[in-house]
């Protein structure tokens, strides 16, 4: 099959080794011309095992050189998301930047404003919006089968989980954040976009570091990018966030932890109307209720497949630089997704409700 799309990916890690590449492999119409990372050995893996990568590379300015280049994929630490997708965007190239936009709200203006100036996509990799469930509930809203949601509850809990402990996850000049930002920012994002493009109106918010303030004494049962650990680094962000927020559509509560002293996961979204609800369990199927002509509380459960939501949203991206659509994860639809993290943030700090 011929290779339609030519692009570079920059960071070659765990969301490009657990998403991206994967997709690119059943895609099937995907040129990985340059695998770039600053540990070599990473875009190396990826060349050994796929064989539409053709290059490895450290310095990710020889692939925005190339006029062949049609799109970088930005996959590294949030810090680095900034600026190398600017870079790229004043190179002439189309950017797909994984989530979070970058570190806060100031900055990703400054990115969209550089995209539309150079005239060029940015999209941002919140996955969960081509996520079928997600898409399904979306329509439900849109056609009135939960009649008014006045509510949504979200709950991304887990515990002892805190990922690279003392490293760029949890350093929050590199990272912005911690569960929040790294959690939380699907769980709303995928929140306000099946409430049909709501606006913030208020938000209040406590964040929490307690359970890893010694590290040396943290346990823990599992621990994502634990080969950037660094237990004499720093842990300055939150492990455990509860907040409110008020929309125009909706009132939004939520509770989440990467670790807490309490031995669950949970990990769903309740979606609150007049006429209907849902529970949305993260990343799989949702239950309907609704209530009978007879007024009692009835059960409706849809059976469908759900396909994988990082192909659909990579084939998006890339289908849109050939007809300059905006998808549903460009840029500007993202932006009040950022802005919502960074007054949340804010409200934490200073104690008090924010209005926006």
């Amino acid at each position: 099959m011929k290779k339609e799309f030519c692009i570079a990916v920059v960071g070659c890690g765990r969301i490009a080794t657990n998403g991206h590449f994967p997709a690119f492999k059943a895609m099937g119409n995907v040129r990985v011309k340059y695998a770039c990372d600053l540990i070599e050995s990473k875009a190396q893996a990826k060349k050994d095992e796929y064989d539409f990568v053709e290059k490895v590379i450290t310095d990710y300015k020889i692939a925005l050189a190339d006029p062949e280049v049609e799109a970088v994929y930005v996959l590294t630490p949030n810090y680095a998301h900034y600026v190398i997708t600017m870079d790229a965007l004043r190179a002439g190239k189309h950017v797909f930047c994984e989530k979070p936009i970058t570190v806060n709200y100031k900055l990703s203006c400054e990115m969209a404003a550089e995209a539309k100036k150079q005239g060029k996509l940015l999209n941002i990799g919140v996955c969960n919006r081509y996520n079928k469930s997600v898409e399904l509930l979306e329509e439900m809203n849109r056609n009135g089968k939960f009649g008014n949601i006045y509510h949504v509850y979200c709950s991304f809990r887990s515990y002892r989980c805190i990922p690279g402990l003392g490293g760029a996850f949890t350093t929050k000049s590199q990272s912005g954040g911690g569960v929040l930002i790294d959690w939380g920012v699907h769980f709303l994002d995928l929140v306000l976009y099946v409430l049909g493009g709501a606006k913030l109106k208020t938000v209040t918010c406590d964040a929490y570091s307690e359970i890893a303030k010694d590290m040396a004494s943290y346990k823990y049962l599992g621990m994502w990018a634990e080969e950037t650990k660094d237990l004499n680094g720093t842990n300055d962000v939150d492990d455990y966030i509860a907040g409110h927020i008020r929309t125009d559509k909706a009132s939004v509560s939520f509770n989440g932890a990467w670790a807490q002293n309490i031995g669950e996961d949970e990990m769903f979204i309740d979606f609150m109307g007049d006429k209907g609800g849902a529970r949305l369990a993260y990343g799989g199927h949702f239950t309907f209720y609704t209530t009978s002509d007879e007024g009692e509380l009835t059960t409706v459960r849809y059976n469908f497949n759900i396909p994988n939501q990082m192909e659909r949203e990579d084939t998006a991206f890339l289908n849109a630089m050939r007809t300059g659509e905006h998808t549903k994860t460009y840029i500007d639809n993202i932006l009040e997704s950022a802005k919502l993290l960074d007054a949340l943030y804010e409200s934490s700090e200073k104690k008090r409700e924010i209005t926006l």
